[in-house]
């Protein structure tokens, strides 16, 4: 595969091109030129545009979450709530977020590395539900994708559909509100 910096410079002009030209105005030869890699070079590393955008969703720093270890479930989960409304409503992710889940739709191949990247997510989740249980803060039976889907999709309506940056307050109140229906 690519050396490690060329990769990063392939994923940063994908997604840099992808929020100023969109899903149908990028291609592999604007990537080739605003990274300086030739096409070739990336045809062999991704047989395809979807490929190579998935590839910077999954890879690309811009995209990443530290997951959050406050001692409480609700704090991990306020902390969590709060970098995924960051990613939705900053200048630099959001333009890659809206396109990505816009390309998304109407693109299998794409649509299935989204279904991978959040299968991802929650896997990488799951640590702060094992702790919360094990704290007692959970009760048994309890979903996390269940949960982490009512609270992300709340971030994610207020965010995307409302156009309301998710304040603190709504952060807080959406876990507490969640937490009511799963807690011990």
């Amino acid at each position: 595969m690519a050396g490690a910096r060329r990769e990063r410079d392939i994923h940063a002009a994908t997604l840099e091109l992808l929020t100023e030209v969109g899903y149908d105005g990028l291609t592999i030869e604007g990537v080739a030129a605003r990274s300086g890699v030739n096409k070739t070079t990336i045809y062999r590393w991704w047989p395809s545009k979807d490929a190579l955008l998935g590839s910077a969703m999954v890879e690309a720093d811009v995209l990443a979450i530290r997951l959050p270890d406050t001692g409480s479930l609700r704090g991990d989960l306020e902390s969590l709530l709060r970098q995924i409304a960051a990613l939705l409503t900053g200048p630099d992710t959001s333009p890659v977020v809206t396109a990505l889940l816009g390309a998304a739709t109407h693109r299998p191949e794409l649509g299935e590395v989204v279904r991978r990247f959040f299968a991802d997510r929650l896997g990488r989740e799951l640590p702060m539900f094992e702790r919360a249980v094990r704290r007692g803060e959970l009760r048994d039976g309890v979903d996390p994708a269940t949960v982490m889907d009512l609270l992300a999709g709340a971030v994610w309506v207020r965010a995307l559909l409302r156009g309301q940056p998710p304040r603190p307050a709504y952060v807080r109140e959406t876990v507490d509100l969640v937490l009511r229906g799963c807690t011990s």
